[in-house]
């Protein structure tokens, strides 16, 4: 289904994903993310690279399901198990749905991510969801993930970014605009959805993301991939 959610101007409440978002998210994220077909080629390949024999997989906040999917038809061991989690239980029934003739393992969890114990993890994959978690709250998730990684295990975080430079970071944003029209939104909903989505998502930088990374111990982190202002991150612990 086509994002028409902004379509018409009206009073703008803060972003959810509720069912109205559900039922276009999978047009939104196409039409609103420069790269996101490649971010989840990239994870597909994580998953066909990282697994461990017996280990676990974690989609963290999973959505309609495109990155567990991309994980799924790229696994090479059976025995793998794979958590796809959100705390929107729409979400998770789309994702399920979506999902429900694949051959794999998974287990779907609804509840929030900073709730969830992580054990005998290989690849862990947030896919534009870490900028929807609390600021103070991120540290600890990360390391939680880090704590619960196997060694040559892998973390994967695809986020929207902001410049430390202002100039450069407006470019990026003109282009992001840009790039929006280009897929037909129009000035109205695009700048109503940044109303109802500028205190939800919270972007970092990309140097915040990896001293992160490394001040809860990753030695090897790296920016595998961006377009304008979205970036893909992958950690080896």
């Amino acid at each position: 289904m086509r994002d028409e959610i902004y379509k018409d101007e009206t009073d703008i409440s803060k972003f959810t994903f509720n069912q109205k978002v559900v039922d276009v998210f999978d047009d939104m994220v196409l039409r609103s993310v420069p790269g996101y077909k490649q971010m989840i080629e990239l994870i597909g390949l994580a998953g066909r690279t990282y697994p461990i024999k017996n280990s676990n997989i974690y989609d963290l906040g999973c959505s309609t399901g495109a990155a567990t999917l991309s994980i799924a038809s790229n696994l090479r061991l059976e025995s793998v198990k794979i958590f796809s989690i959100d705390n929107s239980q729409e979400m998770l029934d789309q994702c399920s749905k979506n999902l429900s003739s694949i051959e794999a393992n998974i287990q779907y969890i609804c509840d929030d991510i900073n709730h969830i114990h992580f054990e005998n993890a290989s690849l862990i994959v947030l896919n534009l969801t870490l900028q929807f978690i609390s600021p103070e709250k991120r540290l600890d998730l990360i390391k939680r993930i880090y704590d619960s990684l196997l060694p040559e295990g892998a973390l994967i975080i695809s986020e929207k970014i902001i410049h430390e430079n202002e100039e450069i970071n407006k470019s990026l944003v003109s282009l992001h605009e840009s790039f929006k029209k280009e897929n037909g939104y129009s000035d109205t909903e695009i700048a109503q959805k940044r109303r109802a989505i500028e205190d939800v998502l919270i972007p970092e930088s990309i140097n915040q993301h990896l001293e992160r990374f490394q001040k809860v111990g990753f030695q090897r982190s790296l920016v595998q991939m961006q377009c304008l202002n979205f970036a893909s991150f992958i950690s080896i612990k």
